[in-house]
């Protein structure tokens, strides 16, 4: 087997997502050198697992974000199968088995109109808001399937969807300005089992989860596609919860924005 290329490499990847298996990274490192490599495995990959919505023929539900403002931001589709709306607050996510599972406080944001590539060219912070109908709280749980887990190498991270797991969403809520919470001054929390809430505030690494809408729109029509109204995007941590077992229940809220919970 030629371990030098993306094409490879999704295809083992598709087999770890599907079978639970874990990869080396050693084997791995000449496959994706650059980042456009890392996104033609993951593009390979949501082809090889189906993760195309049947309708608009596009993938849903995506994440998105970076450490800074001053660093590239990366990007990656997620698996349908753990893409789950909380019903009455709560979602159960015990069925995925996770290996060592981390969870994420986030909020996600849903375009609320079709965009074509050649709008997406030309957008900017202020039109990207315009396009985005709600937004929710949202959970995101990380799991990898590298053997090293969070020391892989960032490129093979990235063609691994950027580590996710699946993705609880909370009740929508409109997008509108005069709604919109106080990002930089927002509170949040992640509470696990009966521990004490873990407590943060301003804590997402853009200050705003909006800012990230024009790189992430434009990547997603980059090849020419139109970017379907419904897409949902979550959109980076506000607080981390790492090292979680099987069975461990969690809350996740938003000061004002409400909560939710889920099971693992």
């Amino acid at each position: 087997m030629n371990n030098t290329k993306p094409h490879t490499l999704a295809a083992a990847l598709a087999q770890a997502w599907a079978e639970g298996l874990l990869l080396p990274a050693s084997a791995w490192l000449a496959a994706v050198p650059t980042s456009d490599d890392a996104y033609l495995a993951q593009e390979l990959l949501a082809h090889h697992l189906g993760w195309a919505d049947v309708t608009s023929g596009q993938v849903r539900h995506w994440k998105s974000g970076g450490p800074s403002r001053e660093a590239a931001l990366t990007h990656a589709p997620l698996a349908p199968r753990g893409v789950r709306a909380a019903k009455a607050g709560h979602a159960d996510f015990s069925d995925l088995q996770l290996r060592e599972p981390g969870i994420e406080a986030e909020i996600a944001l849903r375009l609320g109109e079709d965009l074509s590539p050649a709008r997406a060219a030309a957008l900017s912070y202020e039109d990207a808001c315009q396009l985005i109908d709600a937004y929710t709280v949202s959970a995101e749980l990380v799991s990898s399937r590298w053997l090293e887990a969070g020391d892989a190498p960032a490129l093979l991270r990235q063609a691994d969807c950027l580590s996710h797991g699946g993705l609880a969403l909370g009740e929508w809520k409109p997008w509108r300005a005069q709604a919109r919470p106080d990002w930089q001054r927002l509170g949040c929390w992640i509470q696990r089992n009966q521990e004490a809430p873990k407590l943060s505030r301003g804590g997402h690494s853009l200050q705003d989860p909006a800012y990230l809408l024009p790189g992430f729109l434009r990547h997603l029509s980059r090849r020419g596609a139109t970017v379907p109204a419904g897409t949902v995007v979550s959109t980076g941590a506000w607080a981390v919860q790492a090292d979680l077992s099987a069975g461990d229940r969690l809350r996740v809220g938003f000061e004002g924005l409400g909560e939710l919970s889920l099971q693992l």
